[in-house]
């Protein structure tokens, strides 16, 4: 039974010091923070982009009235 026990505990203590899984969170992190600095990002270009064809808008009205 103590041979079990102890089967038992080198198994999980195996499964908590393996590395494999490791790189994958990394790489998950660094996806996730890429898509978080463009969504920002977007934003601030978009507006940037709004910014540029309202004030087309205005050249043009202005010029065609």
């Amino acid at each position: 039974m103590q041979f079990q026990w102890f089967n038992l505990y080198a198994r999980v203590q195996r499964v908590f010091l393996r590395e494999e899984g490791q790189d994958l969170i990394e790489y998950a992190l660094v996806v996730a923070l890429i898509a978080f600095g463009a969504t920002v990002g977007m934003g601030t270009v978009a507006s940037s982009i709004n910014n540029a064809f309202v004030s087309i808008q205005t050249a043009l009205s202005a010029n065609v009235t």
